[in-house]
């Protein structure tokens, strides 16, 4: 088993340390709707990504209109 062969100090340690953090979401707006999206994500609302419409997004009266057929 690996043992250490000299102890690290608290700053050592702790310099080491402050790196290994979470980094925020990068966030883009859509140029279709203009709508916070996630990078690499199709727009929640619009449904284009990369100036193609790339997800059918249906309204609430679309999806109620679909239930009460089926």
């Amino acid at each position: 088993m690996g043992v250490p062969k000299k102890k690290r100090s608290k700053s050592r340690q702790r310099s080491r340390q402050s790196q290994q953090k979470l980094s925020s979401p990068s966030i883009g707006y859509c140029p279709q709707c203009k709508v916070p999206v996630l990078s690499h994500f199709a727009c929640p609302e619009c449904g284009y990504y990369k100036g193609k419409q790339a997800v059918i997004i249906q309204t609430k009266k679309e999806k109620e209109k679909k239930k009460e057929k089926g």
